[in-house]
């Protein structure tokens, strides 16, 4: 993998109408890791309106539905081909029992959701909601089990009656309406087993992960991929201990990491928020990368082979609630903001695929950083939604490393509180991401983010002997940084062709606009 190189050129010397440069140079021979489509994967959590008015309406609702699930959601989610979809959670995956979620709905014990702001839920979305629906979307489930509050044997029953063909489980899932078994590969054991899943030292967590992965059974050719409630972002103890004590026992270990900034108590809010604010919160989404190398690196000394996959299946951005919505439920509007977030994050992913085999942005609808944010019967779609579609050509396509040379700038503010003693006061931001692959065609994707929210940028693109017929992108971009979809403005924020892309001898010359997200495809 090519060093990224950074010219450095402070924000505050250039002028704002000045033009930046830079340089990428692709180099398509180095290229021979595959990005896994499974990066693109998404969260659901039993967490305000994510399930409840996000996916499920119940097919007695007025809002148009396919057996309870909302049309005009299924269809946008169809749009993004998601891989995979984690549920019931998250911190609700710890108190969820699975068997209060099947048989008839009119049945189903009601529940308080003890995590989220105390909702009443009524269990009417379950097991079989869930997984006919990732059937529905053409998607791997992901499902997390109950190790918190639950016990190993709930733990096998749930895997025998989703995957098994025969026996007293499945005896159950065929009386309560589902023949076949369900072809379920992913199985979380536990979820932030050092915090709301059972504040565990990682010591008892690695010997209870092996007990309960025992029990864990693959059935009729199912073959289950485990993973192992993992670190939060700098927690590279517990990686160690679990390495050191479970590794030869799991195919997965999970990493979450939130871009949170902290003000006084406060995250700080979706919408308003300064310049600083955006350039610093950018650089606490990259600050991702030396904590994915310090883990890796653990790994790698207990795995050399990389059997053993990267999960980083929590990530994205959280701000305060907005307000007049309910408290706990975690509704945060979507800016161009987090666009970036997403955009950003996703060109660090990329470059580790050796090891990372799976993401899960939190999450899918209405909680955090949302593809979708519905109200009754309207929905819209996020600016991060449009960069999940964006970057849909890079999954499963080959990784190009590249050499970039770009300005960059020093970020600080003086608000932020930082979540550890030892974290830099400041940070060193790029005024330009990249990201590019081949897919099994032939063509080839490069995706740009020009950060400055001020100047555009020339960038020169050296293609080397990659000789490309026909040039097109689409572009992601507003006037400010603070524009969001609303459900009274829902078209304010979305893709638009991208012309400003030319053909030269040795490759491509590329304005890009400041503030600017942009993918180009190049097809022979």
């Amino acid at each position: 993998m090519k060093k990224l190189l950074c010219s450095l050129a402070l924000l505050c010397a250039m002028s704002a109408t000045a033009q930046r440069e830079a340089t990428i140079t692709l180099h398509p021979e180095e290229g021979k890791n595959v990005i896994s489509r499974h990066i693109y994967g998404q969260f659901a959590e039993h967490l305000g309106t994510c399930i409840y008015g996000g996916l499920w309406v119940g097919e007695d609702s007025a809002i148009p539905n396919t057996q309870g699930y909302r049309n005009d959601v299924l269809g946008a989610l169809k749009e993004l081909s998601i891989p995979n979809l984690r549920w019931p959670g998250g911190c609700f995956a710890d108190e969820y029992h699975w068997m209060d979620g099947i048989g008839p709905r009119e049945n189903r014990p009601r529940m308080v959701n003890n995590n989220w702001g105390g909702t009443v839920e009524d269990n009417s979305f379950g097991t079989h909601e869930f997984l006919n629906l990732c059937e529905i979307l053409g998607c791997e489930p992901y499902v997390s089990m109950n190790v918190g509050s639950g016990s190993v044997e709930e733990t096998a029953k749930w895997v025998e009656y989703m995957t098994a063909k025969d026996g007293p489980m499945a005896k159950l899932r065929k009386e309560n309406g589902r023949e076949e078994p369900w072809k379920v590969k992913y199985i979380g054991v536990g979820n932030e087993s050092w915090g709301c899943g059972g504040n565990m030292r990682p010591e008892y967590y690695a010997d209870l992960y092996r007990r309960y992965q025992t029990y864990c059974r693959d059935y009729n050719g199912n073959r289950l991929f485990k993973i192992a409630s993992g670190a939060s972002d700098y927690d590279y103890n517990w990686t160690e201990v679990l390495m050191r004590n479970a590794a030869g026992h799991m195919r997965g270990l999970s990493l979450h990491y939130y871009t949170v900034l902290t003000w006084s108590g406060s995250k700080g809010s979706a919408l308003h928020f300064t310049d600083d604010d955006y350039y610093w919160c950018l650089g606490k989404c990259l600050g991702i990368e030396p904590v994915l190398k310090k883990h890796m690196e653990i790994m790698d000394r207990y795995d050399s082979r990389k059997r053993v996959g990267l999960m980083v299946d929590e990530w994205g951005t959280w701000w305060d609630e907005e307000p007049g919505t309910v408290r706990g439920h975690l509704f945060q509007q979507n800016t161009m903001r987090d666009a970036f977030v997403a955009a950003l994050s996703f060109n660090v992913f990329h470059k580790y695929t050796d090891r990372i085999q799976m993401c899960n942005i939190a999450q899918i609808a209405n909680v955090l950083q949302s593809m979708i944010l519905t109200q009754g019967d309207k929905m819209v779609l996020t600016p991060t939604y449009y960069v999940f579609k964006m970057y849909k050509p890079h999954q499963d396509a080959t990784f190009i490393p590249m050499d970039l040379t770009c300005d960059e700038m020093q970020v600080k503010n003086e608000r932020y509180r930082p979540s550890r003693s030892d974290e830099e006061p400041t940070r060193t931001l790029p005024m330009l991401s990249a990201t590019a692959s081949k897919n099994s065609e032939g063509a080839i994707h490069i995706s740009l983010a020009n950060v400055d929210l001020k100047q555009k940028q020339e960038v020169v693109i050296n293609l080397a002997d990659i000789k490309g017929k026909k040039v097109t992108g689409e572009i992601l971009t507003s006037k400010n940084v603070g524009d969001h979809n609303s459900f009274e403005n829902p078209d304010v924020v979305k893709t638009t062709e991208f012309k400003g892309v030319k053909v030269t001898k040795d490759g491509l010359k590329v304005t890009l606009p400041a503030m600017s997200i942009v993918t180009l495809s190049i097809e022979n």
